[in-house]
């Protein structure tokens, strides 16, 4: 009796540990092994999020991994949402200005640039990747504006290819220019000036996701107009930001994407 009643419990106890192990396993493919992608994609994750950053200059009061720290936290978010994808790591780099003579962000040190046609090989190459994995849904987003173009060939391009084998690739812009239009409502409505680039949007969203407070630098809050932008790098102002705005403008990336996606594969199933 003895024997038995350890061994129900040595199964009760791998039930509950492989179950908890099982639901609180990453959609970050970076968290995974590789048999644990293949065996996530043979039981139904289909989909492959692949959402672009950069890495720039964002004023003196912000770190330069803003867009990357955004879309590690919105791709994650959607992809639970769905419920049936995974997030391939976040692409650090876009086309964020001239090397020669130095032109907007490339101005600033610390700043990535990378040319566009590069920019669209590569996220070409790592949606390819995910096809090969087995994905059949590839979803291509972009955090930062400039890329936004390329993004969209990719996309387009990919789909032609693959289409014929059941392959979709979806390029999905309501994350990005959606949100920017709700974002704009919400700050003419509430009489604080149209965020353009470090100011009350991009800052709020920031200071939502630094638990840590390691990529604001409060004391170096100010703001700054098109004018000034030149010596600082931010046009808008950040001391309007707030942590709750930041949360706010998150959810509309994340809802805009999650509906535009299954609105897409929607019209893909009819």
């Amino acid at each position: 009796m003895i024997g038995m009643a350890r061994t129900v419990m040595i199964v009760a106890l791998s039930l509950v540990f492989g179950t908890t192990l099982a639901a609180s396993r990453s959609v970050y493919i970076e968290d995974l092994t590789w048999p644990e992608v293949r065996d996530a994609v043979a039981a139904g994750k289909s989909g492959a999020i692949i959402y672009t950053g950069s890495t720039e200059q964002n004023g003196p009061h912000m770190a330069l991994g803003k867009h990357n720290f955004v879309a590690h936290y919105a791709a994650g978010r959607i992809a639970e949402e769905l419920g049936d994808a995974l997030v391939y790591p976040t692409l650090p780099c876009a086309p964020t200005g001239n090397l020669t003579p130095k032109t907007n962000h490339m101005r600033f040190a610390g700043s990535i640039t990378i040319t566009p046609d590069v920019f669209k090989a590569v996220v070409m190459q790592v949606a390819l990747s995910a096809i090969s994995a087995g994905f059949k849904n590839v979803y291509i987003m972009g955090d930062h504006g400039g890329g936004q173009d390329e993004l969209k060939q990719a996309a387009a391009e990919l789909d032609g290819q693959q289409g014929v084998s059941g392959v979709h690739v979806y390029y999905i812009p309501d994350l990005y220019f959606k949100e920017k239009e709700q974002m704009r409502a919400y700050l003419t409505a509430n009489g604080i000036a149209v965020d353009v680039h470090a100011g009350t949007d991009d800052t709020s969203e920031i200071m939502f996701l630094d638990e840590a407070r390691k990529w604001i630098r409060r004391d170096k809050l100010a703001a700054s107009n098109s004018t000034q932008q030149a010596v600082t790098g931010v046009d808008g102002d950040p001391t309007k930001a707030t942590a709750a705005m930041g949360r706010m403008f998150l959810d509309l990336k994340v809802r805009n994407a999650v509906a535009e996606i299954r609105r897409l594969r929607a019209g893909q199933e009819r």
